[in-house]
This record gives structure tokens, sequence and C-alpha cells, in this order.
């Protein structure tokens, strides 16, 4: 019998003792009240449906503040001059670096001027905006207040705005003057904003507009609740204004992320605090390899998507880590070597993408030549890893990869395709680059990974104890395809609940399955090794004659 590969080890232990491994990795975080225990079990009565069914929490009697574990900590622990974000804009020529003592400054001033503009814990403040550093900055500091951020794709129309501020009611709106997409000309957000916020039968206070060069939101309506961002921080700083985190239970809501949903209304999947922060900041070790200060991860997405969330605001932040800021696209910023400049001039050691970008710069560079001229000078020598989400990888796509990282980068350097949702809040299925993590925090080693199989999303991650199943609800063997799900409780960044909507989530989720499992949508299989392979949505998969064929085939 050939020893467990460490990652089996700890994924065992994960779900044989969830309490014993949870309560272990909570120590990682700062509470500003500990948790007597990490997980319980109860149940939850829905009169509509009147259904009762299994629910679960985390830390329950705990108290956190997500933007002390992001900044105050790092600080306080003596990184203040590491850096924090690095900003990197092609399609407005500009770049900026913040350390952790310099972000810090940022948000506790914003955090007062909210706190100032009449938002108070518990409420929500929608973000429409891009990918430039004040996005961050709102973000951390509408945490910092205890209040809950649902920030929305900069670029949504009015009516998808519309729709999500009737849904969240929030008391402010933080957006900017514009957005830029690829090597267009500016988008002025003020026409899109204003018609959401008269579509909407809620009615934000007010609307805090950070003003860009490239096109500025004129007039600014001060009788219509509209404020100068620049200005507010100004005068906040003359005047010492600034606010100190508040701590929120740990199953408070951190923030509310829209997903589609299939019948039409958006699903606000709400991500519980506490879970969150220990969550986040043990994936961002154990599965992508970022330890800490001089660690750089370079996740190329958008904030307004989960994996923007996750992996470029808050892991990188909990463990202390450099976040690359990316505002511009994979080509045509200027041309399809913008990702491989990015990965050189930060020392990038993690990058994190989706293969419809890799995909783009296949079609513009077929000869990888602008990987393999940067390559050829040792200009990637710092990339440990490449991990793609998003949606199914085909297997050329990570072969042609994996060869270009094994010729160029870091010893050992893999990609690693990996499977999740809004909903899980983080990896459900990948191949952990610090394994030793699961078991010693502490570890610094890098010990070698489980190997990757082309076409398949590695193997389940801690926490998430997935099945396949089929239509019944009974599981198949090995090797067989089925319906993808997962047994109770979810790891802890995963979701309890949507916003406001707990019939909705019992339908959507554990219906199906009478309540003794999650559905998650997909179908796929897994192997008699444990990895994991997802072939398509559900609804995709075509059922002929019994034979099941599905799109990823």
């Amino acid at each position: 019998m050939s020893q467990d590969h460490i990652q089996d080890q700890v994924y065992q232990a994960s779900i044989s003792d969830p309490e014993t491994f949870w309560s272990r990795q909570a120590q990682n975080v700062h509470w500003h009240k500990k948790p007597s225990k990490a997980f319980q079990r109860s149940t939850k009565y829905l009169k509509k449906s009147n259904v009762t069914h299994d629910h679960w929490s985390w830390f329950a009697d705990g108290e956190i503040s997500t933007t002390y574990n992001c900044v105050d900590r790092h600080v306080l622990g003596g990184n203040g001059e590491s850096i924090a974000i690095c900003w990197d804009s092609p399609v407005t020529q500009q770049k900026e670096q913040y350390t952790y003592n310099q972000l810090l400054r940022e948000v506790e001033t914003l955090a007062g001027v909210l706190r100032e503009e009449g938002v108070k814990k518990g409420e929500v403040v929608l973000i429409y905006m891009p990918m430039i550093p004040a996005a961050l900055f709102a973000m951390l500091a509408i945490a910092r207040l205890g209040a809950i951020h649902a920030v929305v794709f900069g670029g949504f129309s009015a009516t998808a705005l519309a729709q999500r501020i009737d849904a969240s009611r929030p008391t402010a709106i933080m957006t900017a003057s514009c957005g830029i997409e690829g090597n267009k000309k500016p988008t002025a957000y003020k026409a899109m904003i204003e018609e959401a916020v008269q579509k909407s039968s809620h009615k934000p206070d007010r609307t805090i507009i950070w003003q860009r060069e490239q096109l500025r939101w004129d007039p600014v309506r001060k009788e219509d609740g509209q404020r100068n961002w620049q200005r507010l921080i100004k005068s906040a700083r003359n005047r010492g204004l600034k606010a100190e985190a508040v701590p929120i239970r740990s199953g408070d809501g951190l923030y509310i992320i829209y997903t589609s949903g299939t019948t039409g209304l958006p699903k606000g999947v709400v991500r519980s605090a506490g879970g969150h922060a220990v969550g986040l900041n043990f994936s961002m070790k154990y599965l992508f390899g970022i330890h800490g200060p001089g660690d750089v991860q370079f996740t190329a997405s958008d904030i307004g998507w989960v994996v923007g969330h996750s992996y470029i605001v808050y892991a990188p932040l909990l463990v202390g880590a450099t976040t690359v800021l990316f505002e511009g696209k994979p080509i045509g910023t200027p041309d399809a070597s913008t990702f491989w400049r990015i990965i050189e001039e930060y020392k990038v050691t993690t990058m994190f993408t989706a293969p419809t970008a890799l995909r783009a710069v296949r079609r513009e560079d077929g000869e990888n030549s602008f990987f393999e001229s940067r390559g050829q000078r040792g200009a990637l020598k710092t990339l440990r890893a490449l991990f793609l989400a998003g949606e199914r990888s085909e297997p050329s796509i990570v072969e042609m990869y994996q060869k270009l990282l094994t010729k160029h980068c870091a010893p050992g350097a893999m990609v690693v395709d990996n499977w999740w949702s809004s909903e899980s809040g983080s990896p459900i299925s990948g191949v952990a680059l610090s394994a030793t993590a699961g078991l010693n925090f502490s570890s610094q080693d890098r010990p070698k990974p489980l190997p990757i199989k082309p076409g398949s999303a590695g193997k389940a991650m801690p926490g998430f104890n997935v099945r396949v199943v089929d239509d019944q609800g009974k599981e198949v063997k090995r090797g067989v395809m089925g319906n993808i799900v997962m047994g109770i409780p979810l790891a802890p960044t995963a979701f309890t609940t949507l916003w406001e909507d707990e019939e909705r989530f019992y339908k959507g989720y554990m219906k199906r399955f009478d309540g003794r499992w999650i559905d998650t949508g997909d179908a796929g299989m897994i192997d008699h090794e444990g990895y994991i392979s997802i072939m398509s949505r559900a609804d995709d998969v075509i059922n002929v004659a019994a034979h099941r064929f599905s799109t990823g085939r």
C-alpha cells in the first residue's frame, strides 16, 4: 500500500473531522472574539414550502473584521512596508503601488467618510466600478464599518443594475465617472447609474463618484445625493477623520454577489464573514502556494466576479501578499504579450485566469513568440503556477502551457485547472501547491504536488464533500458520469443561504435531491484516483437512449 499523497491526507482529515480541522485553520486569522467551536449543524423550517432541512454554520459565536485581517494586522505585525497592491492599467497608461501602510490610510479615511455619509453596520453599499485601486478601497472600507458590499460588474446595463438595486436596497452607491473596456473609448457611467436609480423603486441616499480624468462626471448633483469622492477624502484628511474596524458576527454577511438566476431574477449569494476569512486565508497558501509577503498573485479577472472578490482582493491581502490589479485585456492592450509583461514586471509567482483569455492569446500569437522571447531571457522564472477556471479547460491548452512553464518558469511550475462557483467562494477542486500547509499552516515547504491530468479539474479541496449521483440521488460508481453534488456541510467559504430568500436557496440547491445533497448543477465524473472532471452544466447533457453525451467531450 503506497503512502497517500499529503493532499489526500489533508482532505481525509477535513471530511472525517471538520471540527478539529477548521478549528485549527481558524487560529490563523485574528478574531475580535474567538469562536468556541468551528462547526454547528441545525435545521431550518421553511413556512411557505412546509419543509424542514439541514442547515450549518461556521464559527457561530466568533466575531471578526475582514478588513482588520486584510490590512491592520499586517501593519501591526511589522509588514506595513510590504507592497499590497500593484495597479497596472495599460488602458490609461497608468501604474500605482500601495504598501499595507498606505492601504490602511486610504481605507480608514474612506470608512470615516462613509460613516459620515450615513453608512451603518449591516447596511448594503452597492459598488459599480472599473478595475482601479479606489474600487478595492471601497470594498475594504465598507467591510471596515461592518456594512455589506454588493459589487456589480462595471459595464452591466442600467436595467440589470436597477434589478440589483431593488434586490439589495443599498444605502449608497460607490461608482466612478467612467470605465474603459480594452482599447475602446471610455464609457460614461453617469447615464447608466442615473437611469438605473430612476428605474429602481429603491432610491439610495448617496451616489459617491470617483472622478477619472479620462472622462469626468459633470455635473455632480448634490441635491440628488451625488458626491465627489476625491473631495470628500480631501476634507476628511484635513480633519483627521478615520474609522476603526468594526467586528461583526462570524455568520453575518460580508458581501452579496449576484449570479444570474434561471428565472431571470438575479440570485444574491451571501458570503459569511468568519468562514470566508478562514477558508480563503487557508486556500491562498494551501492551494495557490502564496505564503505571504514576497509572493505575488496576478488574477486576471474583474472584481465584479467571484474570482475577483476572492483572489484579486481578499485572499492575497489576508495572507499579506501582493496582488496585481490589472485594468486591461489579454489582447489589444496593446497586444498578446501583456500578461507576460506583467509576470516579468511584478515578479508574479502565481497567475490565475480563464481559459477564454488564453484562447484569445493563442489566436493572436499562435507560435507563443511573446512567451518564448521573454522566457528565453529568463524573465518568467518567478512563475510557479498558472491556475485556470471559469469554464472547462480543454486538454490542448493545458498541455501547451504546461510545456511553456516547464521550459521557462520556476522549477516544477504547473498548470492547475480548478473548478468552483460564486456559491462556493473558493475552488471546490484543484491540485494543492503547498499541501503541507494543510497539516501545519506555518510550514514553508512546497512538496511535490499531485500530478496533473489534463481535462480534469484536480481533486476535491478540504471541506468539500464531492460526490456523483444519478437522477434519483444514488451514488454512481467511480468513472461513471452523473450529477455532481456535495454533502452538508460545505467548506467555510461557501454560502449557507441566498440574500433574503431562504425558499429559493432550498428550491435551487437542495430540493432536487430532497435536502440530502447540495446540487451544483454540473455534470461530470470522479475517476478511480479521485480526480474530478466537469463535463458541462447538467442541463447541457443530452440523454440519448440512456447514454450520456456531454458538450465537454
